[in-house]
């Protein structure tokens, strides 16, 4: 399911961050997935968590969105399968969306008792506005690729979501 445990965040942080250090041009990024985006973090290591630590993870979780958000160069999210939770703040990050057919979006935090600590409570509604975001947040309704690009969650959908995002990307190249 692709989870988004705390090494994986680490590592994440760390790959991007050096990628934009370098001293040439920074490259386009194409953030993919395998069968699925990401659900989220881990639910059994968060539920693990003392206080303290689930501060850590959440400011681990910020630090990868911020070095996405702030790439000087851009970064496409190639969506496959279930974009959910943390995965969805990791795609939020990204300058566009490109999702395949099958993508399933949402943000089912508040099903479980949880509320995202990555920015995505912030960056969705200034996405698809503060009506459809709620929809997403508190209600923690998921959205098919089609209801994504009708309410502006993704920029297209293709048959291909990563050769759709290395096409639109060589330009850049």
């Amino acid at each position: 399911m692709n989870r988004l445990r705390r090494s994986k965040v680490i590592y994440l942080t760390e790959a991007i961050r050096r990628l934009g250090d370098s001293e040439s041009p920074a490259s386009p990024l194409v953030i993919i997935g395998q069968t699925n985006f990401s659900v989220g973090a881990d639910l059994n290591e968060i539920t693990a968590l003392t206080g303290p630590e689930a501060y850590a993870f959440s400011a681990l979780g910020q630090a990868l969105m911020q070095a996405i958000a702030s790439y000087p160069a851009p970064v496409i999210a190639a969506i496959e399968g279930h974009c959910m939770g943390g995965g969805l703040d990791l795609a939020l990050a990204c300058h566009r969306r490109i999702a395949a057919h099958s993508a399933v979006f949402g943000h089912r935090g508040a099903a479980l008792g949880l509320i995202t600590g990555w920015g995505g409570t912030q960056r969705l509604p200034r996405l698809i506005g503060k009506g459809r975001a709620l929809e997403l947040l508190v209600a923690a309704e998921k959205v098919s690729a089609a209801r994504a690009l009708e309410i502006g969650l993704v920029d297209v959908i293709a048959d291909d979501a990563l050769a759709e995002a290395v096409r639109r990307l060589r330009p850049s190249l």
